[in-house]
This record gives structure tokens, sequence and C-alpha cells, in this order.
């Protein structure tokens, strides 16, 4: 049996980029005889809340230490493995150093990302340790790396500049876990629906100038939902956040009638690999993305979702829907056929093997 070491930042099941990125392979790459070790930088829900809790910065300190002897274990043994995957980062460091180490120890190194992870973006809990991050260490991580996993053609044409092994691997849904509600249940009001993470709440605001347009003119006819980010409250459209939870994930998506993926047209969205309308499409939930990166690739306009372009055209878009139960049943069937040939696990999987593969050769 072959081993391949994947470097990341969270555990199992915790974090989006990690699920949809590559765990999702886990079972596959075992049945062709590949032992899959997944190494967290951060292990359990104790350390998770001390890294994101704003402030305590002495607990920290020690925290820290205890990530880089995580990663001294991971160099040490990295040539006992075939493959080692680095995803987004080994270390929190603006300097590569694990990267280094890693790919000395084991010139088998895949870098796997899928964000535009060169743009520095802090958490404002951890503001304090700014100078820590350095946005060309993903570059030079790109360098040594053997062979490049990129989300989608944006990211790819970055990474080319610093190697010419690279490949588009894109972020994929597992259609099998992912299916649409058996039957559509009456009701009077129809949900439009964002799903995200406290991280990127902000994304949801470009939305709020349309969706208060669209709560006066249809008012108690629908409602709006936002899961990913319990404290957000909005009363003015009668939002309470939900909070993300893996157990009720797709119970929670399956209640939206209409998904929405809004995003101002920045470097940091051209990076984006259009996950949260990945999900609502597999779900056969009708879906409007921003026309912009990655999402225009992924939505052709009309007969899969819509690509609104501005405030007036989310308005005349979402009216569309709400108004025609025929045109969102079409578009969710032709969003998950979408899903199932190019988004899919089982449409990736055997090429993700043979990239692997690859690399032994």
């Amino acid at each position: 049996m072959k081993r391949i070491l994947f470097i990341a930042a969270h555990r199992k099941d915790r974090a989006p980029n990690q699920r949809f990125r590559f765990e999702q392979y886990f079972q596959y790459l075992s049945e062709h005889k590949y032992e899959c070790i997944l190494s967290p930088l951060i292990k359990d829900e104790e350390e998770d809340k001390l890294f994101y809790s704003p402030g305590n910065y002495l607990r920290k300190i020690p925290l820290g230490i205890k990530f880089a002897f995580r990663r001294m274990k991971d160099v040490w043994r990295a040539n006992q493995f075939d493959v080692i995957i680095i995803a987004r980062e080994a270390f929190i460091l603006g300097i590569p150093i694990f990267e280094n180490l890693l790919a000395w120890r084991n010139p088998n190194v895949i870098f796997d990302f899928d964000d535009a992870i060169w743009i520095d973006v802090i958490s404002t809990n951890n503001k304090a340790f700014s100078w820590l991050k350095d946005g060309s260490k993903t570059a030079k991580i790109i360098s040594i790396s053997k062979l490049v996993f990129a989300g989608n053609q944006y990211l790819l044409e970055y990474a080319k500049k610093n190697n010419s092994a690279v490949e588009i691997v894109p972020t994929t849904i597992d259609t099998d876990e992912y299916v649409p509600k058996e039957v559509s249940e009456p009701t009077n009001k129809i949900t439009i629906g964002w799903s995200g993470s406290v991280s990127t709440i902000e994304h949801f605001q470009y939305a709020i100038p349309a969706l208060t347009r669209i709560k006066a003119k249809y008012r108690n006819e629908i409602e709006i939902k936002v899961i990913g980010d319990s404290n957000y409250k909005n009363e003015e459209l009668g939002i309470e956040g939900l909070p993300w939870r893996k157990q009720t994930e797709l119970e929670d998506l399956r209640s939206i009638d209409i998904g929405i993926m809004p995003l101002p047209d920045d470097q940091w969205s051209w990076g984006k690999c259009g996950l949260k309308g990945l999900q609502y499409m597999a779900l056969e939930i009708p879906t409007l993305m921003s026309s912009v990166g990655v999402n225009r690739e992924i939505i052709c306009n009309g007969e899969n979702g819509f690509l609104p372009v501005d405030e007036n055209d989310w308005v005349d878009k979402l009216s569309l829907l709400i108004e025609d139960k025929t045109l969102r049943k079409k578009l969710g069937k032709e969003g998950r056929a979408t899903v199932l040939q190019k988004y899919s696990v089982k449409s990736q999987q055997e090429v993700y093997l043979k990239l692997i593969q690859s690399l032994e050769q």
C-alpha cells in the first residue's frame, strides 16, 4: 500500500476547502491502494477556539510552538510517504521553512490551493500576528513543488509564473451525499438562502440592496435565510443567522428555494472556486452567482442558473424565480446536471488519481 501525507490546517470534516478539495477522495484513493494520512496543524476543538479567539496572545504563543513541533514531526517522517500534498501552506509563518524542509526530505510534493491566498487577509482576531504573514510565500511554495493543483483558471495563470507543472483541479461535490429533497412540500413562502461562514459574511452584504427591494416587493411571500454566521442579524429583512453545523448542513441547505452567491469583482473573488454555488446546484436549488471569475464557467446564464451583473439584474432575476416555480425547477435540474458532469467527485476522481500517480513515473 502506498502512502500520501496531507498537510493541512484543520482536522477532518472541519474546513470546507479540505472537505471539498481532497478529503472526499480518501475512500477512492484507499480503494486504489493509497493510505491517506491527514496531518492537521490545529488538532481539536479546544485549540481551534483558542487560535481563532480575539486576543489571548500569551496563550497563543505556546500553541504556535506546539504547531511547530507537529510540523517538525512531519518533516522527520516525510520520506516515509510516496506523495506529500500541502493544502495552502504547512505553517502560519510568512517564510516557507517547513514547506522547504518537506520538499527537501521528499521531492514528490503537490501544492493545492483554491483561493488567491497570496493576497494578505488577516483574521481580525489575530491582527497582532499580521507581521508573520507574507503574500510572496505562495509563489515560493509553488516554485518548490513538483506539481500544483489550482482550483480554477485564474489560479492556474498565477501558478504558471513560478512552475510549469500546474493542473486545474476543481472543487467538487459528493453527489451521492448531496441529493435533492425528494418532494417539494407546498409552502406559502419562497426562501432565498445564502450559505457561508463568519469570514465570508461580508460577501452577503453585496446582496442587501437587491434583497431589500425584493422584500419590499414580495413582503411575506418570501423569507431570507443566512447559514454559517449565528451572530448575523438584519431586522429589516427578518434575518437571524444560523450556525454552520455538519450534522444539519444538508437539511439546512435543502430548506432553501433559491440560492445566492454574491461577490465583489476583485482579485480575491476571482480566486474563488464557486463552492457555495456548486452546493446549491447539486441539490437542484436554482442558483444566482455574481458574474465574477469561475462563476462564469460554472453558470451558463439563463440555462443552469443566473449571473446577475448589477442590483437591477439581481432584482429582476430573483423576481423571475420567485414568481415562476417551473423555471425554478428547470434551472435546478440543469444546475445539478452541470455538477454531475464537471464538478462531482465521480467526474473527477479518476483524474485526481492519475495526477497523483504521475509523480511516481
